[in-house]
């Protein structure tokens, strides 16, 4: 946790950006008798029947020093899918960096040996050279502020029914670009100090 705390009391150096990383499961649903448009006094109207239509995964990296995210749509979860979100976070969206301080959770598809059995060895070596790696500890997601944004866009873009992949990227890149073009920040306060009296109960007892 501690760790975590201290890349997050980094100044910001654009050769070193620190970028937080998640991803979430959204699943489709398509209306199966069309919805009846708002009018004037009158609110949408749906049916409360729907046809489900399978699941998209979300990809999300936050830098929030920056107020700078962008998201990838998949259609699974896999290891390689993890793999090539990464590859355009190295090779496109940070291409001028040194080396990317990339926060994330523990989840069995984040780590190297998923660059490793996606791409060729130098290829992959490439990748995780290009990557500081800090992971938030054990039922301690809460650390990485890509969960921010999660909430945000689940809440402003993607809180209805969207019926495929194609919709859903296309209503994300909608929602990045305006989130973007505002700027937002995170504005970080738990420090390392707050941790160890507030999460006391969680540190050993010496002695």
């Amino acid at each position: 946790m501690e760790d975590v705390l201290d890349v997050y009391k980094r100044p910001y150096d654009s050769k070193y950006p620190v970028v937080c990383m998640d991803e979430t499961s959204k699943q489709h649903l398509k209306e199966t008798r069309q919805p009846i448009l708002m009018a004037p006094g009158q609110p949408m109207r749906y049916d409360t029947e729907y046809e489900r239509n399978g699941t998209s995964n979300i990809f999300i990296h936050f830098e929030p020093l920056k107020g700078k995210r962008q998201i990838k749509v998949t259609d699974r979860r896999t290891k390689a899918d993890w793999a090539q979100f990464i590859k355009q976070m190295v090779d496109v969206d940070y291409a001028d960096a040194e080396k990317i301080v990339l926060v994330m959770d523990n989840l069995n598809t984040h780590n190297g040996s998923s660059l490793y059995e996606t791409f060729e060895p130098g290829e992959a070596k490439r990748l995780l050279d290009k990557l500081e790696i800090h992971y938030t500890p054990k039922h301690g997601s809460w650390l990485n502020m890509a969960e921010i944004e999660l909430s945000h866009i689940s809440r402003q873009c993607i809180n209805r029914r969207i019926p495929d992949s194609q919709t859903l990227s296309k209503e994300g890149a909608a929602w990045v670009d305006r989130r973007n073009k505002e700027g937002g920040v995170a504005d970080w306060q738990f420090t390392t100090d707050d941790a160890r009296i507030k999460l006391k109960k969680l540190y050993p007892t010496i002695g």
